[in-house]
């Protein structure tokens, strides 16, 4: 079903099944995880993450921040400064914008690397879309990550190799189903406190990872073709 949405100055068609909402963030962007949005998508700039969309060309349709990291409020007809002191980080605030606009699928980018806790916040948003029937992807620093829950599973092509981690997010992920991996599990309990699921391995074959509940972190090398494998691994029952 599309929704025609009006967005500060501009109006978006939006297929909520199809449509991405890009965040870009503070990190280091490489080549090969420029967004290429078509006609629906949203690119939210956060902080820093404006120069290096402007850098690959990429004019985003909104920025946000306090624009501590970039130094300045960008030249830019959709701006929200933030406070530098608030509860939500550049990328939640972000996030929420793409919530609101009716987007669920989103691809976080300049988020993985430099600060250890950053990192580990923005891993945690996976969680946070995921239990707002969304899903997100986070992609930097050669790694890919995203979050499902309650009775959802990813399918992994066979063209995946290296390795996947599956971990529990936070008290137990029961029901947990590995399939088409070097290790599987069936209907298993996996728990927060202990990796059990690190360090997996593709096998030239489909796989298929599943909870029946809670929630699982799933993280993989991304070998530079991240945005090739993205239509195929979105969630699904």
């Amino acid at each position: 079903m599309e929704a025609v949405i009006s967005a500060l100055t501009e109006v978006i068609v939006l297929n909520p099944a199809f449509n991405i909402c890009y965040i870009v963030g503070a990190m280091s962007l490489t080549p090969g995880l420029r967004p290429y949005p078509v006609p629906g998508d949203y690119v939210i700039a956060a902080d820093r993450g404006f120069d290096s969309l402007m850098a690959y060309g990429v004019n985003p349709d909104l920025a946000v921040g306090d624009f501590d990291s970039l130094g300045h409020k960008p030249n830019h007809p959709n701006v929200i400064q933030l406070p530098a002191e608030k509860d939500d980080t550049d990328m939640v605030y972000a996030i929420r914008k793409g919530l609101e606009l009716g987007y669920r699928r989103f691809v976080l980018l300049g988020g993985v690397g430099g600060r250890l806790e950053h990192t580990l916040g923005n891993l945690q948003l996976l969680d946070w879309l995921a239990r707002h029937g969304a899903q997100g992807f986070l992609a930097g620093e050669k790694t890919a990550a995203t979050c499902i829950r309650d009775n959802m599973a990813v399918t992994f092509p066979a063209s995946m190799a290296g390795y996947l981690s599956v971990f529990c997010n936070s008290g137990t992920a029961e029901g947990v189903d590995l399939s088409g991996l070097k290790y599987p599990l069936e209907n298993h309990t996996l728990a927060g406190d202990f990796p059990l699921g690190v360090s997996n391995q593709f096998l030239g074959q489909e796989a298929r990872v599943r909870v029946e509940r809670g929630s699982l972190i799933l993280v993989w090398e991304d070998r530079g073709d991240f945005y090739a494998k993205l239509p195929k691994l979105w969630s699904h029952t």
